[in-house]
């Protein structure tokens, strides 16, 4: 195994945390943070889209298979929870696994190898990354780092979910050929958006999540973007 994961784990008790925290350093290849405020995580998980998450059930302040629920289809999610009467709905929400709490190293490394399969199980399923022109060299960015695309007269600016953007002398009219089709939506001549990632929208504007950004809506876009948007499955 030479592949990093990242993942997020999500629990109002501190020491179930450390637990967690303790036994990826153990497992290894596992990039965690760890969050003991659910909504401060769920927002987490929102902007940064880790691989795996590991989530408690009954917290203080929200409902654990109510985030559950508003996951990123991409995630991968391991219950962690005291209250075993649970194990039922974990699995309706297709939960690769459910440990109860107290659960030893060896239990959680089985859990972790199953999510792993399926974690890599994803990746196989990925698209090839894009290519670029910029400057005088070619760049490749994989389609899920995009965050959104704009265009700016003799240039591309391609906004990167981790921060930052490039500028490209492709057009949009040739990156919006390479993008995987199905997962991106032209909605204004100069925006092309990722559909994943839209939580609000109307027929003048879109808000994408982990985005500041309000993205306009183009005039002669409207109509059919907002029959996609409000038909699309929202998994």
């Amino acid at each position: 195994m030479n592949d990093r994961y990242t993942c997020i784990a999500i629990d109002d008790e501190p020491l179930a945390l450390l637990v967690i925290e303790q036994f990826c350093q153990r497992f290894g290849h596992l990039d965690l943070r760890t969050f003991d405020e659910p909504r401060h995580g769920f927002e987490a998980i929102i902007a940064q889209r880790p691989e795996l998450v590991f989530l408690d059930i009954e917290m203080n302040s929200i409902d654990g298979l109510e985030i559950a629920r508003h996951l990123p289809k991409a995630c991968s999610l391991i219950f962690t929870t005291a209250h075993a009467q649970y194990a039922l709905d974990g699995f309706d929400l297709d939960a690769v696994d459910f440990l109860h709490k107290p659960f030893s190293y060896d239990r959680f490394e089985r859990a972790v190898t199953k999510a792993i399969r399926h974690i890599e199980a994803q990746r196989a399923k990925t698209p090839a990354p894009i290519v670029v022109k910029q400057a005088y060299s070619n760049v490749s960015i994989a389609a899920s780092e995009i965050l959104y695309i704009k265009a700016m007269e003799n240039y591309t600016q391609i906004f990167r979910t981790t921060g930052g953007s490039l500028l490209s002398r492709t057009s949009m009219k040739n990156i919006e050929k390479m993008l995987p089709q199905g997962a991106f939506l032209r909605v204004h001549r100069s925006y092309i958006i990722p559909l994943d990632r839209v939580v609000q929208f109307s027929k003048r504007e879109i808000r994408l999540s982990g985005c500041e950004q309000v993205i306009p809506v183009g005039r002669q876009y409207a109509d059919a973007i907002f029959g996609i948007l409000t038909t699309r499955d929202p998994s």
